[in-house]
Parts: structure tokens; C-alpha cells; sequence
């Protein structure tokens, strides 16, 4: 068995499009979106132990070890194992966190849906895709996406997954420096809830620009600094929020185009230059 496997991405994800189009008696929201999946990503790093502990060896301010969705995710796995008969060993687990926490990119479902790519291969578990994307929705709604490896038209609460091809593009992210907690967006009364239920041609056949996201326009009310990202964002094309924020994007026609827009970011503000992955990085790893 291998010991250890170092350098594991996880790349973020960006929302083209998130409609609200209705909600359940339990009160989970019904959606549908697209999530592009993008080179932007933390690292992780696993070395299996000699005894049964898994142990997060990076400290996450704000986030105990025992809430961190990869260590939830590595544990998942671990008992699933061992309901299989399997007895596998604990591990060390260091992240390179270079994604915002809050920031609608789905920075701590992409580290657990790689915890569970990297912690299956190294223990030789033997789950399939479809397995893991079982395991994940355990943990939330976003972790199946990350795990199914491409770019998808998404609906239900975010489990319905199918595949799609998107075009590639260059974008700018940009955090406005606000933590958005989700909850507080998908519980505003202003909520827009009834958005036309659209096809995934609808959405092909009208880039780009198609939709838009219907959590923004409670996010930015409740959270000035994702109005002005918004608003500067807004001169070099159109600019909408991610997720249910705080981070904002907008797409360039070049890797120029995108450098310029980055190198006049306000100072106040975190971004980056990111591209669209056709696959994720990890995905070789699963087995069908």
C-alpha cells in the first residue's frame, strides 16, 4: 500500500448561472446552475499512519479540526471501510489553503470530495464514483459535483448532476473582504424563490451571459462590500456573484485582458486570474 500522496488539487468552482425555482415542505431550495469548475485551488497532502487516527497537521483559524469537512470526509470514509471488512490506517492531513473560506467557490466541499479521490486510492478501498458521490452528499450538497470530475447543468437541492461542455474562458475573481453566510441568504423573506425552470439547451444555446444568480440581489443589500466588488467589476464586462457569495467574477475574452483588469484591483480586495478546467485534476484517479 502506498504511504503517502502529496500536491492533491481542489479546485474551486464558479456558479455561470443560480436560479431558485422553488422550495420543499422540508425547506431545502430547489435549484438549478452550472458549475465550472476552475484552475484555482488549495493542495493537499496526505502520509498514512501506523495507527487508526486521521489528524489535521494544518491549523485553519476558525475552523476545528473535528468540523473540517476533510477530516469529516476522511473519517466517512474510514468507517465505510471498515463496514466493507477493510482495515485501513489513520492518516496526517496537511492543506495548502489558498481558496476563501465563505467566499461561494465551494472551497470546503472541493477539499473533501479530494480527501475522499486521494484517501480511496491510498487505501486501496475499491469505491467507484458513484459510490464516493453517495458518501459525499452526506456531507453537502456541493461534494458529489466536485467528485463527478467535470462541469455539470445542476438541479434538485444539487445533486442532480449531468455532465456538460462549457467554453473556455479566462475569469477574474474577486473577494470583497465580507464573510456571506449562506443561511442568512437563503432565508431572506426577499428572496426570489419562483425563477422559470430552464433546459440545459436553454443555457447553451444563449452564452454568454446567460441567467443570473438570484442569491445576489439579498447579498448585496445585506453586504455592501459585494455591491462595490460588484460595481468596479462591472466596467470591464459584466460582473455577478458566485455561490451565495461573497466572491464576484467576470469573464475575459484573454489571458491580457484578464492580467490588466487584475492588476487594477483595488488593494483592499483579494483576486486572481483563473481559467476554466475541462475536467478535475484528480479525477484519473476515480474508477467508473
Amino acid at each position: 500500500m502506498k504511504r503517502s500522496l502529496h500536491g492533491c488539487m481542489a479546485p474551486a468552482k464558479i456558479n455561470l448561472f443560480l436560479h431558485v425555482t422553488g422550495r420543499r415542505d422540508d425547506g431545502y431550495h430547489l435549484l438549478q446552475s452550472v458549475f465550472q469548475l476552475v484552475d484555482l485551488h488549495d493542495q493537499l497532502h496526505f502520509d498514512l499512519r501506523d495507527d487508526e487516527r486521521i489528524l489535521r497537521r494544518t491549523d485553519l483559524p476558525g475552523v476545528p479540526a473535528d468540523t473540517d469537512l476533510v477530516i469529516r470526509a476522511a473519517r466517512l470514509l474510514q468507517n465505510a471501510a471498515a463496514e466493507r471488512g477493510l482495515d485501513v490506517p489513520g492518516v496526517d492531513i496537511a492543506i495548502d489553503k489558498r481558496l476563501p473560506m465563505g467566499g461561494g467557490i465551494g472551497g470546503g466541499s472541493s477539499d473533501a470530495a479530494t480527501a475522499l479521490m486521494a484517501l480511496n486510492h491510498l487505501w486501496q478501498a475499491g469505491f467507484t464514483r458513484s459510490e464516493l458521490m453517495q458518501l459525499g452528499l452526506r456531507l453537502g450538497a456541493d461534494v458529489p459535483f466536485f467528485l463527478l470530475g467535470r462541469n455539470a447543468f445542476v438541479e434538485g437541492i444539487g445533486e442532480q448532476l449531468t455532465p456538460l461542455d462549457t467554453p473556455a474562458s479566462w475569469f477574474v475573481l474577486v473577494h470583497p473582504g465580507v464573510s456571506v453566510p449562506t443561511p442568512a441568504i437563503f432565508s431572506a423573506s426577499e428572496l426570489t424563490r419562483n425563477t422559470k425552470v430552464v433546459t440545459m439547451s436553454d443555457f447553451s444555446k444563449r452564452l454568454p451571459g446567460f441567467g443570473k444568480n438570484d442569491l445576489q440581489a439579498v447579498a448585496v443589500r445585506e453586504f455592501p462590500p459585494v455591491a462595490d466588488a460588484l460595481k468596479w467589476l462591472s466596467d470591464f464586462g459584466e460582473a455577478r456573484m458566485t455561490g451565495s457569495g461573497a466572491c464576484v467574477f467576470a469573464a475575459f475574452a484573454s489571458e491580457a485582458d484578464a492580467d490588466a483588469a487584475l492588476k487594477r484591483v483595488p488593494p483592499m480586495w483579494r483576486a486572481w486570474k483563473t481559467r476554466t478546467l475541462d475536467a478535475h485534476p484528480m479525477a484519473t484517479l476515480l474508477q467508473t
